[in-house]
């Protein structure tokens, strides 16, 4: 494989990395630079570079394993940590007192939804919606959603931190989640506004979209890779691992950053980046 193919995977990688955990749609961002710039069906194929757009969130999973390793292996019941462990507050703010604990059951609530309907329709998603147009809409349907949530969301936050987190709480986020399924919504960008109107803060809410990343992300890639094996070349796999890689060391940048300027920014100076974004590719690509 040629190195400015590698070098395309390289930059795709990093174009996750940096707006997985952002609320600007990493799928959308990935999407439109393909489809403008790199080109990738044209030395991989449909199926393979839409996989590759898939399989490259793993890179983007284990960043976010590395930062929530003490509440996964709390989760998991492996070994007991203390609030202050597993809340992983960023410098300067101060932890959040809660008598409860986020459990492994409530992720699953939060999961259910999102699984279900993934599954339903994984091929009528692959078919018809990986496409600049359709990521356009998702940009600016999401950009309506996050600005709603941070002009109407309820003056008093009722959970502060994510080991405050409902059960149904955790279903309502699941719920509004599916609207990431539609590339160019965004998962945290839904999910963080669900959960503001909800009355989460954006933090606590952040905290529990990264932890129901893990399981869908891997899960919508292990899918992926067994459908679409096939079409999968040694020549490809070059490819692959450069995404990865990439992906991976900046997803771990740009999440670190994202939680600890969340609270204070909200979901508004995303939204006008989306919209922005939106038009100049509309007028750019139309």
């Amino acid at each position: 494989m040629e190195l400015l193919t590698i070098i395309k995977a390289i930059i795709l990688g990093i174009v996750e990395g940096l707006t997985e955990f952002a609320p600007v749609s990493s799928t959308g961002h990935m999407v439109i630079v393909d489809d403008m710039w790199l080109k990738s069906q044209e030395f991989l194929g449909k199926y393979t570079a839409n996989t590759f757009k898939v399989v490259i969130q793993l890179g983007s999973i284990l960043a976010v394993v590395v930062i929530f390793r003490n509440r996964f292996i709390d989760l998991l019941g492996l070994k007991r940590f203390s609030r202050k462990e597993l809340t992983a507050v960023p410098e300067g703010q101060p932890a959040v007192e809660t008598t409860g604990r986020l459990k492994l059951a409530q992720v699953i609530v939060g999961l259910i939804p999102f699984g279900v309907l993934g599954f339903l329709f994984e091929d009528s998603i692959d078919e018809y919606l990986f496409s600049t147009s359709t990521v356009l809409i998702g940009l600016v349907a999401g950009a309506v959603l996050m600005i709603c949530a941070d002009l109407f969301a309820p003056k008093k936050i009722k959970t502060e931190s994510v080991d405050q987190i409902t059960y149904r709480q955790a279903l309502s986020v699941g719920l509004i989640q599916c609207l990431s399924l539609w590339p160019g919504f965004s998962r945290s960008g839904s999910t963080i506004s669900g959960g503001v109107l909800l009355g989460m803060s954006h933090r606590a809410v952040a905290d529990f979209t990264f932890i129901m990343a893990v399981p869908i992300m891997a899960g919508a890639s292990l899918v992926s890779l067994l459908k679409n094996w096939q079409y999968f070349t040694l020549d490809a796999l070059p490819f692959f691992i450069a995404g990865f890689i990439s992906a991976f060391l900046f997803a771990l940048l740009s999440m670190r950053f994202f939680l600890k300027l969340i609270n204070r920014i909200k979901l508004m100076p995303f939204a006008i980046y989306r919209i922005i974004l939106a038009a100049v590719v509309y007028l750019v690509w139309f």
